[in-house]
């Protein structure tokens, strides 16, 4: 046992509370008073955790809004702070035209934190923080909170927790072996009252077993582009084609890479290197990339089913038990590409080794997976839909037909007695037929509430007074389920991929557990 002389900080925020004023002055640790011996409203400067925001101008903005109320705001990391502070500055001013105290908040500590633009700096240098946020593109997730992981700090990561399934692997080893470490992955939705209301009611039976589930969103549609080619600057040369008519998909998607231009030089302030970061290829910077349309690029983003798969497959996941599926198959409207040289050049123009090799880069404007899970016990097998890009499911039987289904997304659990309706982040539950509405109002509440936000909830289970909503052992098998749909559509359609979840391999298609990882920048690998 270590001595409490070599207690941490970090250490001390987490286990203050199990030792008595008494015993710590008696062994000569120095006089920390925790926020209970100063009576209530008071808070200790012990029990404030340290926080690094890594990646301040999206989400990060946000989970740092939060925390700068009750927590330390030490250091923040960005590859381009001119957007950040522009993010930031955002928040001073509410729709009313007031300004915002939180916001003034989060700006004062802003300005006040260590600034890096290298996170491995940050981390080598500010050995007193506690814990971490990771808000960047989803490229640079894991290696960010593996690094703060092995350097004993607590994290926080956006969604999708991982850019591949070998990456939530990983996380998901490092948490279970570091228990002491709290984690937390960024699906809000899964601290909410909607979330703890449709378990609730799927473990009473009122809809009774669930064979089928329906998923979908409208993402990227309004939001950000896909199915875009890479662009080049370059203008393709008008030829010849069948039918007389040189105007076909791929000459589009290539008159659209020439007129999008080659981007230029990075902005100023924009470190277009760091913000590659484990990328292997040297993609030139364009702005179509940064801010915010990342998601949709293969490189840094993971599409719809990325961004929003933890906020609408979490529920079922959830709620039905599910864990790793058995089979999965996706199709999709077509992939933004590349050219690449034709694997011949000597080979005659139309034949298959002289004919341009296309690369996708930009994930497909809509796609449809299909998972399948095992049995669990004594609930049934269970096919799971996922359509994003505008479609819909089809409307169940039981949905009344003055119900509308909103173009935002939702899930629908189909059961044997009934239906389950819900929105995005698990919003404004609903059964039908509607008189299943008042068993539902006759059932325990039965998982804890938590009255306070995501972030909130992350923090104070740092101290010791929560526990965590969404830890990595929960999140990195949602995010491997998640991106198994991404590894079936990259592995072509009309395939079925049989997956042994134990192995973490796909077992009929060898082929496509190479998407199961990906090809890292030298020295960025986990």
């Amino acid at each position: 046992m270590s001595n409490p002389k070599d207690l941490t900080r970090r250490e001390f925020v987490t286990d203050a509370g199990k030792a008595t004023l008494g015993t710590m002055v008696a062994v000569g640790a120095p006089l920390i008073v925790p926020s209970r011996v100063l009576g209530r409203g008071h808070r200790a400067p012990s029990d404030t955790l340290n926080v690094a925001i890594v990646g301040c101008g999206g989400m990060g903005s946000q989970n740092a809004l939060v925390l700068a109320q009750t927590e330390h705001i030490g250091a923040v990391c960005d590859v381009d702070f001119g957007y950040s502070e522009h993010q930031v500055s955002g928040s001073l001013v509410g729709a009313d035209g007031k300004v915002r105290p939180d916001g003034l908040k989060l700006q004062e500590q802003f300005r006040k934190a260590k600034r890096y633009t290298d996170f491995r700096e940050l981390l080598a240098k500010e050995k007193s923080i506690d814990a971490v946020v990771v808000a960047t593109p989803d490229h640079l997730h894991a290696v960010i909170a593996k690094a703060a992981m092995d350097l004993g700090k607590h994290v926080y990561v956006q969604k999708p927790l991982t850019a591949s399934v070998h990456e939530a692997r990983v996380l998901r080893q490092s948490a279970l072996a570091q228990p002491k470490l709290v984690t937390q992955m960024g699906n809000q939705g899964h601290s909410s009252e909607g979330a703890r209301l449709i378990n609730e009611w799927i473990q009473a039976g009122l809809i009774g077993p669930v064979h089928e589930v329906h998923v979908w969103t409208n993402r990227p549609i309004v939001f950000w582009p896909q199915g875009l080619p890479r662009p080049t600057g370059v203008m393709p040369p008008d030829t010849a084609r069948p039918f007389g008519n040189p105007w076909t998909f791929r000459h589009v998607q290539d008159v659209l890479a020439g007129a999008m231009g080659s981007g230029g030089a990075p902005p100023v302030g924009l470190d277009w290197d760091l913000y590659l970061g484990p990328v292997a290829e040297n993609i030139p910077y364009h702005p179509v990339y940064h801010p915010f349309n990342w998601r949709g690029w293969l490189d840094f983003g993971s599409g719809a089913l990325g961004d929003m798969g933890a906020h609408l497959l979490d529920h079922p996941f959830w709620a039905l038990g599910l864990t790793y599926p058995t089979s999965i198959e996706a199709t999709s409207t077509p992939w933004g590409t590349m050219a690449l040289p034709p694997l011949d050049p000597t080979a005659p123009a139309n034949s298959p080794a002289g004919r341009p090799q296309r690369k996708p880069v930009s994930f497909p404007l809509s796609t449809s997976v299909h998972y399948q899970f095992a049995a669990r016990g004594a609930q049934p097998p269970v096919k799971l839909f996922w359509s994003d890009g505008g479609i819909y499911p089809p409307r169940p039987d039981m949905l009344p037909s003055d119900v509308e289904l909103t173009s935002e997304g939702g899930v629908i659990f189909i059961g044997e007695k009934g239906i389950l309706l819900h929105g995005t982040y698990g919003d404004n539950p609903r059964l039908y037929p509607p008189s299943l509405m008042e068993q539902a109002a006759l059932v325990p509440k039965s998982i804890p509430r938590i009255p306070w936000s995501h972030e909130l909830n992350w923090a104070k289970a740092i101290r010791g007074e929560a526990e965590a909503s969404s830890p990595f052992g929960y999140a990195a098998q949602l995010t491997e389920t998640m991106l198994l749909g991404i590894v079936a559509l990259r592995t072509g359609q009309g395939k079925t991929l049989l997956y042994d979840g134990e192995r973490g391999q796909v077992t009929n298609v060898t082929d496509a557990n190479q998407y199961l990882t990906r090809e890292y920048r030298a020295g960025w690998a986990l």
